[in-house]
């Protein structure tokens, strides 16, 4: 195998896949790059068995070929590498020699023969949906994912295509969110798909283009194309819970608060809470909210925000991260707050098919 191509498109097409390597406990061969250089184009392939990433893109091929190297070490010799055109070959030993200006990398290889085998296209139904809208999704979504191994169902999102519409959600079983759009596919497509958070943060991170992304549900397996990359990801094979029966019904109280103001409040008196509780308090009074934390003996702090709400004083408490983080995942100058006491649960919306419950916390 032998070809050239630009230090900088070289460099960016392995940045692009280098996140999805195996671990240094794992396999050998996962830990590294498949590279098949044919018909001036490169294609670069890695794998942690879970989740697998292609990309291609152009380059002269003066002899094609496939080889597989330490993606690392690869990445962070180009990365050292001048600008300008950059030479590699392999020879049948599988060494690659990599050559960029004066300077001479080797790398030994290993056959492309042992590097596991993508998904085979198979009979399968596909989903079309633009790449902002997809990333914007997951952007207002995936934080509520539980971090715990041991619910392993609810450490995924869930993507219900039903209805002519997406709607995604993510719990950890003391909050959730919710957000749906509109999409086009047939009836027969309706389907409950559990995707891996890790699978979703590499999307987050790809996702970055104005044209669409085709979604392919395969058996146990998703494919995401875009751009040049191919996404392969493995599902969660389970049963999401019923989400629909933590989202509150009617509530007694409605409250409008600036989104922003609430969030730089929260922000402010969160620095006077414990790690063993971590819990703000907020009371709400005639057009008034106030936000306090106290530290035990330590100190204490507390700061206002104007609202829209005339009714008996409630007073509720939360973990002040999980409000902060939905508020930083959504856009509008206002959210609404849905409540019926102090202990029950809270429900925010803004103007989008948004809604986020939160449990509040109970402390003596």
């Amino acid at each position: 195998m032998k070809f050239t191509i630009t230090r900088t498109k070289f460099l960016d097409g392995l940045k692009s896949v280098q996140n999805i390597i195996g671990s240094k406990g794992n396999i050998q061969i996962i830990q590294n790059v498949m590279i098949e250089a044919k018909d001036n184009i490169l294609v670069l392939t890695t794998t942690d068995l879970d989740i697998s990433v292609r990309n291609t893109i152009e380059c002269e091929v003066v002899e094609p070929g496939t080889t597989t190297v330490p993606a690392k070490l690869l990445f962070n010799s180009v990365s050292k590498a001048v600008e300008g055109l950059v030479e590699v070959e392999t020879d049948s030993n599988e060494m690659m020699r990599i050559k960029a200006g004066y300077a001479n990398f080797k790398i030994a290889g290993m056959p492309a023969s042992e590097f596991p085998k993508l998904p085979v296209d198979e009979e399968a139904c596909s989903y079309t949906i633009g790449q902002q809208a997809l990333r914007e999704m997951f952007r207002k979504t995936s934080y509520a994912a539980s971090q715990d191994d041991t619910r392993r169902t609810l450490k995924g999102v869930l993507m219900r295509f039903k209805d002519s519409k997406l709607t995604m959600v993510a719990t950890d079983g003391r909050r959730l969110a919710l957000v749906e759009k509109e999409v086009e596919f047939p009836v027969s497509n309706e389907k409950d798909i559990i995707l891996p958070s890790k699978t979703v943060q590499e999307l987050q991170r790809n996702l970055d283009g104005e044209e669409n992304v085709t979604i392919t549900l395969q058996k146990t397996q998703l494919c995401f194309t875009f751009n040049t990359l191919n996404i392969y990801s493995k599902l969660i094979e389970d049963v999401y819970p019923n989400y629909a029966q933590v989202i509150p019904g009617e509530s007694g109280h409605k409250i409008t608060i600036d989104r922003k103001m609430l969030l730089d409040a929260l922000d402010r008196v969160s620095v006077m809470t414990l790690d063993e509780t971590h819990s703000t308090r907020l009371s709400f009074s005639d057009n008034c909210l106030t936000v306090s934390s106290a530290a035990g003996e330590i100190g204490e702090a507390t700061d206002q925000v104007d609202i829209k709400y005339i009714g008996e004083k409630i007073d509720i408490v939360f973990n002040p991260t999980y409000i902060m983080e939905m508020l930083k995942a959504i856009d509008d100058d206002e959210v609404t707050i849905h409540l019926n006491s102090g202990t029950s649960p809270a429900m925010f919306k803004c103007s989008i098919p948004f809604l986020y419950v939160i449990m509040p916390l109970r402390i003596s």
